[in-house]
């Protein structure tokens, strides 16, 4: 997985929102995406090349079509990468702060 890629496609909100649109319902063709934002054409395409680049959109041609799917799989890396480890400490201390209160209150 390379992180940078997909830190660089998730940075952008035009990004984001395409992901957010395939997440919605995927497949979607270019003028499809290219209806929901106001962007030209050629802007979409570049914006969906990034995060092609980065594997967050994989594309299958059908005929003369060409749809595009959201593909979770590096936002979960980044998520288990960069966040699980970093959350996993505050996690334990809410859940025993929990217990324990608990086990307070039970006891008056």
């Amino acid at each position: 997985m390379d992180d940078d890629r997909v830190f660089k496609a998730l940075a952008d909100p035009t990004r984001r929102f395409l992901l957010d649109l395939l997440f919605a319902r995927d497949g979607r063709t270019l003028s499809e995406l290219e209806s929901a934002v106001e962007m030209t054409r050629y802007g979409v395409m570049k914006h969906l090349r990034v995060l092609e680049d980065a594997g967050l959109v994989v594309t299958r041609r059908s005929g003369r079509e060409k749809f595009h799917f959201l593909n979770p799989v590096p936002i979960r890396e980044v998520h288990d990468r960069w966040i699980d480890k970093y959350t996993e400490r505050q996690v334990t201390a809410l859940m025993n702060l929990k217990k324990e209160l608990e086990s307070d209150h039970d006891q008056h």
